[in-house]
């Protein structure tokens, strides 16, 4: 059985810092891959879920390759320290988990969120608590922040299916958050050189500390044939 390290603390509102009124990405070019609008409101026929993975660099690679995916920007979320840079946020006194935004296409005959969730669930380890393989803090905390009743939904429930997968192949408990995005301070852009990284720097970091177990859940993803 994996036994987990000791974990990172949490910053309090009290102690994290400042941060600022204006945003470090007021404005971006096109996604490089998809063309879209990285900042893009959500337009009808369209709903935006935020994952955080660990390293949001590949956790943003992953995502971008999806069917039915129109855009994904990286950025911060979850914590307290409005409009942080991504020096701020790697102190680990902002409370913010490096974070996706994904849009999808939601008005299709086929929803992608199934999809979207299992690929998340199997491209990262959810068992273990403010850490991804070597990288260490509060900062790469498993988390969902939903913004409709079927995201939430489904998170809640995909998680404890995986959860009863995980246990009986003798894994920790998963400690993924799912939290309403409504009950966030917000989504926070990082600073444009990290939106696209790893099209920026092709041989660039990816940290995919994976389980390695299937999600039983509908449509395909990562481990499907296994």
């Amino acid at each position: 059985m994996f036994i987990r390290r000791p974990d990172p603390i949490m910053v309090t509102p009290e102690e994290a810092l400042p941060g600022r009124s204006i945003s470090v990405l007021p404005s971006a070019d096109p996604h490089l891959v998809l063309g879209s609008d990285i900042l893009k409101p959500v337009e009808d026929g369209e709903e935006e879920i935020f994952l955080a993975a660990g390293c949001y660099w590949g956790v943003e690679e992953i995502m971008w390759e999806l069917p039915g995916v129109v855009t994904t920007s990286v950025g911060f979320m979850g914590g307290y320290t409005p409009n942080p840079t991504y020096h701020e946020v790697t102190t680990g006194r902002t409370g913010h988990t490096e974070t996706v935004r994904v849009v999808y296409r939601a008005d299709g005959p086929e929803s992608p969120l199934p999809l979207i969730l299992k690929t998340f669930w199997e491209s990262h380890d959810p068992t273990t608590l403010n850490y991804q393989g070597n990288d260490v803090g509060t900062q790469y905390r498993s988390a969902i922040f939903t913004t409709t009743a079927e995201q939430a939904e489904l998170a809640t429930s995909s998680r404890a299916a995986y959860n009863e997968v995980l246990l009986a192949h003798e894994r920790n408990p998963i400690v993924t958050e799912v939290v309403d995005a409504a009950d966030t301070t917000g989504y926070f852009p990082a600073e444009i050189e990290h939106q696209q990284y790893l099209i920026k720097v092709p041989n660039g970091y990816r940290c995919h500390s994976k389980s390695g177990v299937a999600c039983p859940m509908p449509g395909s993803g990562p481990l499907a044939d296994l």
